[in-house]
């Protein structure tokens, strides 16, 4: 661990969302939280670890209320220490009562977070996996969720600390070294470290190639659609989420702002984002609606240039296509219900926008070429930016070590050591406090 330090305090809080509901749960965890359980519930037998007791609260006032409670004896709970869980009937005056109960008889108040930081000082999680907690909270699409639940279960840290067990036998094959420096197998040992270190660098590279896809399963995949007025762009987004959510009609310019949407496919977020017109603009409004086009189109992960079939190219359609060269795209020709004038693109794809033909086929177009293929959820993702940074950052840190190859033992020790902290600081096993403080704040209150 990155440190570890006694908690005396006995810690309370509400771990439900406050509001109506069936029920609410308020928890506390330390050394006291079964007596001060005891002062506040009344039971006819004896509390036993991890089993439900039907009881009573009972008030000051006088005042019971009925409800559940359960004790985890420590080691044995999510912090590591004792925890009582009383589940009540749901109702924020009635919830906040309670936690008051529990305050007045000697618990404190916990800090967001608090819970989920006992776990980590006492072992019972690691750094990427309170994390991963924070992202099942969070999670917005089956992917991210499941990305989630892969790094909580241990998947991530198991892989980071099996590559710093290998570090710590490589500096401790240098230590051998330099401790005998009368023996002549400074340069076998070296061979053996680098062939190692070649091996966890292709492991780190691995991890780093999954950050394009951890960021598609976090964010999902942006998608401009672009065009000259009147191709069919708002007809094609209301056909892709299918709903009628932008207004069609035939006079052009109608749409002069993006417009955003998004469904889920495979499991993945697709972002649609229907864009203005582009042509020379005829007002001051439908300008800046084209320059959002414009800006659109950069930040997309991939473009959908739509044109017209039932009509030659113009030249606004040239300069749109032009400009989506800069980017990953696909054209997309429209209206294929109607009588075709447009002669063929390459690598086009034909659509009717009013009678959703090939709809699903450009969804899977669009997953296949910007995913690159199918995402396995069965795999491991690190789906979070602080993480996917110090990948990088040990990254760079063997390829410096491989730079240092007939350098010093003593100094490709001390990038070793390096690299062994800047992996620790994924799972917590390393020398930084103030990436458990980051980490644990963005913790809602009563986790």
């Amino acid at each position: 661990m990155c440190y570890n330090i006694g908690m005396e305090k006995t810690i309370a809080a509400i771990s439900t969302p406050l509001g109506r509901g069936a029920i609410s749960i308020v928890r506390m965890s330390g050394k006291n939280s079964l007596q001060i359980a005891r002062k506040v519930f009344s039971y006819k037998g004896e509390i036993q670890p991890r089993f439900l007791k039907l009881g009573y609260i009972n008030f000051e006032d006088g005042s019971r209320e009925r409800c559940l409670m359960v004790y985890f004896k420590g080691p044995f709970s999510y912090t590591g220490e004792d925890m009582v869980e009383f589940q009540i009937h749901g109702g924020t005056h009635l919830t906040q009562k309670v936690l008051g109960l529990l305050l007045e008889s000697g618990a404190s108040m916990a800090s967001g977070g608090e819970f989920s930081r006992r776990a980590f000082e006492n072992g019972k999680i690691s750094l990427d996996e309170a994390e991963a907690i924070i992202g099942e909270i969070n999670a917005e699409s089956e992917s991210e969720l499941k990305a989630s639940l892969s790094v909580a279960d241990g998947k991530l840290k198991n892989k980071i600390m099996a590559l710093q067990e290998d570090l710590t036998a490589q500096i401790a094959q240098i230590e051998a070294t330099l401790d005998y420096p009368e023996e002549d197998f400074e340069k076998s040992a070296k061979e053996g470290i680098f062939c190692s270190l070649f091996n966890i660098e292709k492991e780190i590279d691995e991890f780093v190639k999954q950050a394009k896809n951890a960021r598609f399963m976090k964010e999902g995949i942006f998608v401009a659609i672009v065009g000259s007025p009147n191709v069919g762009k708002s007809s094609l987004l209301n056909a892709l989420i299918g709903e009628d959510k932008a207004i069609v009609t035939d006079i052009e310019g109608t749409t002069r702002d993006t417009i955003e949407e998004h469904i889920f496919f495979k499991g993945v977020k697709l972002n649609f984002i229907d864009t203005a017109g582009i042509r020379d603009a005829l007002d001051k409004v439908e300008k800046i609606g084209i320059e959002k086009s414009k800006k659109s189109i950069e930040k997309a992960d991939i473009v959908l240039c739509v044109l017209d079939g039932t009509r030659d190219l113009k030249e606004e359609d040239k300069k749109i296509l032009e400009l989506a060269k800069k980017t990953k795209h696909l054209i997309i020709v429209n209206k294929n219900d109607e009588k075709r004038v447009l002669e063929k693109q390459d690598d086009e794809i034909s659509i009717s926008a009013k009678d959703e033909r090939g709809i699903e086929e450009l969804k899977e177009k669009i997953y296949t070429l910007v995913a690159g293929e199918e995402i396995d959820f069965s795999k491991m993702f690190v789906i979070n930016e602080r993480q996917i940074e110090h990948l990088k950052q040990a990254k760079s840190i063997v390829s410096e070590i491989f730079a240092a190859k007939e350098k010093s033992m003593d100094i490709i020790a001390m990038l070793i050591k390096n690299l062994w902290n800047a992996l620790g600081k994924i799972t917590g096993q390393c020398e930084n406090e103030a990436i458990i403080d980051l980490i644990f704040s963005k913790f809602c209150l009563g986790k």
